[in-house]
């Protein structure tokens, strides 16, 4: 028996199998194809490929954008609006005729990290993705903690802390809310801040560079956005105090966030000295797959 991981994105959907060390044995993706009974049909397909290049049958386990009701047993908050409402892992069931285990994609962000991957060891990991949205996990003793709503871990849905004048009330966020997170520590949210601020707007990456050349408007949104991520992070340190937390999405791969964000976490939290890990994830863009496949035991 192997391990099937779907990473259900909102442009791509992946299927991989691992075996039992952790190696991956087949990967395969296609396009998100944008309608629900496609996309039950896409992931079905999937599953059924990847186990006839392995000549395996696999448990299955399924990452996705936003998260199922416990009450209802309903997709909800999913940026593939379409799975919204629908009986998401009930109908993957039926069409695969077996059990599919479901669970938040930053959730198998921090599971797949903690398991083998930069959080390996740590007794608890926050995983936050600060890609094209916002998003967060919370993995305590190599377990997924998703709380009695199914909510655990929505990060990118709580406004900015300590927010100055300027920052308050925060753009509005497409939940309904303004100055959430996601409005701020983004990849979408430092482009937003640079154009707000000077005009242009450019890619993300540009405007890194651009502060690394010495652009003074440049060096200033990447002093921003530290500034606020350090504080959406020392607000998690006084909550739940995690000894790891691991950086996926886009923005992960800013260097100086490493070196700089402990300062910013010291100054926001309730102690007298804070000293924890921060790391980029090891799987990079498949740790959302991995994650998915870990949701069975190996």
């Amino acid at each position: 028996m192997v391990q099937i991981g779907i990473d259900f994105g909102g442009t791509k959907i992946e299927a991989a199998t691992l075996a039992r060390d952790g190696q991956f044995l087949s990967r395969l993706r296609v396009p998100n194809p944008g309608d629900y009974d496609r996309a039950v049909r896409a992931v079905r397909d999937l599953i059924a490929a990847v186990e006839a290049e392995t000549g395996a049958t696999g448990t299955i386990g399924i990452g996705t954008p936003g998260s199922i009701s416990p009450r209802t047993g309903l997709m909800r908050n999913a940026n593939s609006v379409y799975l919204n409402g629908r009986r998401f892992r009930e109908d993957l069931e039926t069409a695969l005729g077996r059990p599919v285990r479901m669970a938040n994609d930053a959730n198998c962000l921090a599971l797949s990290e903690a398991v083998d991957g930069a959080a390996a060891g740590a007794g608890s990991a926050f995983a936050v993705i600060v890609g094209t949205g916002c998003g967060g996990g919370l993995v305590i003793d190599g377990r997924i903690v998703e709380g009695a709503n199914g909510i655990a871990g929505e990060w990118g849905h709580v406004p900015l802390p300590w927010p100055n004048a300027s920052e308050y009330p925060g753009p509005d966020c497409w939940c309904g809310q303004h100055g959430c997170l996601e409005s701020w520590v983004s990849g979408t949210g430092f482009r937003r801040d640079h154009a707000s601020a000077t005009g242009a707007m450019l890619e993300g990456a540009a405007i890194v560079q651009a502060a690394r050349d010495g652009n003074a408007a440049a060096v200033a949104t990447l002093d921003r956005y530290v500034d606020r991520l350090g504080r959406a992070l020392a607000l998690i340190a006084n909550l739940v105090d995690p000894d790891c937390f691991v950086l996926g999405g886009g923005m992960s791969n800013v260097t100086e966030l490493y070196d700089r964000l402990p300062d910013v976490i010291r100054r926001h939290t309730f102690s007298d000295g804070w000293d924890a890990q921060i790391v980029q994830a090891m799987w990079g863009d498949s740790s959302g797959v991995r994650g998915a496949a870990r949701l069975w035991p190996a």
